[in-house]
């Protein structure tokens, strides 16, 4: 069957718009063109399978996908993520792209390892790809070869063992949590709060990611039944606009540099937010660690001038000169 790349992903595109003017939208095309390619599918999906891939359901309605339709637009984007995945392996061994995730607070550490290695990568040709990557995804991120390397942290044993003995990890900052406020000091006037206290305060919590993941080790899988929870947020500058607005009271758990940052007005902080430590009754005892992943052993099939490489050394070097977060 004679199936080309550009009638699939017109298809799909088609499946994704709903309708043929707005995949002709998306596509730069008009849109008897796109149901000419469509009339074309259907004629020969019929005659293969005895069945249409869409039917028309009137004028302005979107079409509709029949089960052979469905199971093709499914296949289709199979295969193109099969593709890609291939070229971007072929320019990954090649070393002529590499994709760094980043989180918005570990971006401020890959712009000063690049400075590092910007001429040789400009010379060489090299494309660094910067995508941004939330917590909570960046395994899935790693593990599906979406991304090369990986900046963001992870809740770890604060003993110092083995962070990610699953991936090859470069650290370069450990801290602890602390809880963000503006509960005004009659309220709330501890300096710490144990694990206890905690239980009894209004907390702002993401719902998922590395804040969560301390909180579960403290409390268990449900620690929602065990905890005062105000606001479930899903990045941090939601939480602090809602702590700002003054229409939730109560305490946001994040890293004791993030606390700090708002208080000193380094982020979008306020005049009464307050930085209030956690106490040493946790068990177990965790630290946020930061740094750099790799899929375990990837580097190793490459010699020391693969970019991979270059740029993971940069890293270190950066790591190793003690210069202070950025924030």
């Amino acid at each position: 069957m004679d199936l080309t790349w550009d009638q699939m992903r017109t298809l799909v595109v088609v499946h994704e718009e709903g309708t043929a003017l707005a995949a002709a939208r998306i596509l730069g095309r008009e849109q008897s063109s796109v149901q000419k390619q469509l009339d074309i599918l259907n004629r020969n999906f019929q005659a293969l399978t005895g069945e249409l891939l869409v039917i028309k359901q009137g004028r302005g309605r979107e079409l509709l996908f029949t089960p052979t339709g469905l199971e093709v637009v499914d296949r289709i984007r199979a295969t193109f993520s099969d593709w890609l995945q291939g070229i971007a392996a072929s320019r990954r061994r090649l070393g002529s792209q590499l994709t760094v995730g980043t989180t918005e607070f570990t971006l401020g550490f890959l712009g000063r390892v690049w400075e590092r290695i910007e001429p040789e990568f400009m010379e060489r040709e090299v494309e660094l790809k910067v995508v941004h990557v939330r917590t909570r995804d960046f395994r899935q991120r790693l593990d599906s070869n979406q991304v090369d390397l990986l900046c963001g942290g992870m809740a770890a044993p604060a003993d110092g063992g083995l962070v990610a003995p699953e991936y090859d990890f470069l650290e370069w900052h450990r801290e602890g949590l602390a809880l963000l406020t503006n509960l005004p000091v009659r309220e709330l006037p501890a300096r710490k709060v144990g694990v206890e206290r905690l239980r009894n305060l209004p907390l702002v919590i993401p719902s998922r990611g590395v804040i969560a993941d301390f909180v579960e080790h403290w409390y268990g899988p449900d620690f929602r039944a065990h905890l005062q929870i105000v606001a479930e947020i899903d990045d941090i500058y939601y939480g602090l606009a809602l702590l700002r607005s003054g229409m939730t009271y109560g305490c946001m758990l994040c890293a004791r540099s993030i606390g700090e940052a708002a208080v000193q007005g380094r982020l979008p902080g306020g005049e009464d937010f307050r930085l209030v430590d956690f106490a040493d009754d946790f068990d177990p005892v965790l630290e946020l660690v930061s740094g750099v992943f790799a899929r375990k052993g990837e580097r190793d099939s490459y010699g020391p001038s693969h970019p991979l490489n270059i740029l993971w050394e940069a890293f270190r070097e950066e790591a190793a000169s003690g210069r202070p977060l950025p924030l």
